[in-house]
């Protein structure tokens, strides 16, 4: 056993929670409002006739209710106290050893008695146990379960709710990288993103007079019909001019940042970026060819890299 866990194993059976009473008696209007929050329309809450017709002495508390009587109130919990000294103490142990993290896991209530409005709900909290170093998808930690009772006025046991929580360390993962910037789709130019996810270059092409035209547009330019279709592209061109991007630096790209204007062997120039070229060999005039860049299953977008024939 490591001498952590000895630390942690030694607070077994410690209070936590002193006997604590709750701020205010069980009473109609929180009933009502917690009834009326979770759908719960059982009469015996609210209707002391249809309390007694069950046998009851008048209306009850809902037993799930049970933890809501002894809650903190806000000014307490803002006031930074913690609820005792021991209480501090695990959690600085914990703390110390990297377990900064908490997340509750479970609770487990058994009722062993009705509350009344009127009645008063003190509780205490014991720590029951606390487990070896577990690996979990969160990171690694500890388990802590504590046990707390609930008493009546009278020093009853009303019920009991054993609460456990995981203390870990979080886990380090690596920052997802944002999304790159999706396209503004529309009926103009949707069939061409749609190409590009198949690996085809498209282009459009005026079904009047056989204009290509790029961007995608409702209309042809020169003849203002407004009929058209696509061809492939070839998938080589030249490059028409370029910049380097290096700022502002956006996570969804690699700096530097080559943005080209290509001219299509067909005449259209398209802006893409360039993949398999440092910056500084690109010049204008140089032959190109088309990549691809699958950046999502939902966005494809053509690119371009220097040609092969060029090395020829």
């Amino acid at each position: 056993m490591s001498e952590l866990l000895t630390r942690l194993r030694a607070f077994e059976g410690r209070t936590i929670v002193p006997v604590t009473w709750g701020p205010d008696p069980v009473n109609t209007p929180m009933i009502r409002h917690w009834a009326e929050t979770m759908g719960d329309t059982n009469p015996v809450y609210l209707d002391d006739d249809a309390a007694r017709a069950t046998g009851r002495p008048g209306a009850v508390a809902p037993a799930q209710m049970l933890q809501v009587w002894t809650m903190r109130t806000y000014a307490d919990k803002m006031s930074g106290a913690d609820p005792s000294p021991v209480w501090t103490e695990l959690i600085a142990t914990l703390d110390e050893a990297g377990f900064t993290s908490v997340v509750a896991t479970d609770s487990d209530q058994e009722f062993f008695a009705e509350l009344r409005p009127g009645d008063r709900v003190s509780t205490t909290e014991v720590v029951e146990s606390v487990s070896a170093e577990k690996q979990t998808g969160l990171g690694a930690g500890h388990f802590v379960t504590t046990l707390k009772t609930y008493r009546n006025g009278d020093g009853e046991i009303v019920g009991t709710q054993r609460w456990r929580t995981l203390r870990f360390r979080p886990a380090e993962r690596p920052a997802s990288r944002a999304l790159r910037p999706r396209p503004a789709l529309n009926e103009d130019n949707a069939s061409w993103f749609a190409a590009a996810r198949e690996h085809r270059l498209v282009i459009q092409r005026c079904a009047a007079c056989g204009v290509l035209r790029h961007p995608t547009g409702p209309m042809c330019g020169e003849c203002r019909s407004t009929d058209w279709d696509t061809v492939d592209a070839s998938g080589r061109g030249t490059v028409y001019t370029f910049v380097v991007n290096h700022h502002p630096k956006i996570d969804a790209f690699d700096y530097p940042l080559i943005v080209a204007v290509i001219e299509l062997e067909e005449g259209t120039r398209l802006i893409a970026n360039m993949t398999g070229v440092e910056p500084a060999d690109v010049h204008i005039g140089m032959p190109v060819e088309l990549d691809w860049i699958d950046v999502d299953p939902e966005l494809t977008l053509p690119a371009f890299r220097p040609a092969t024939r060029e090395e020829n």
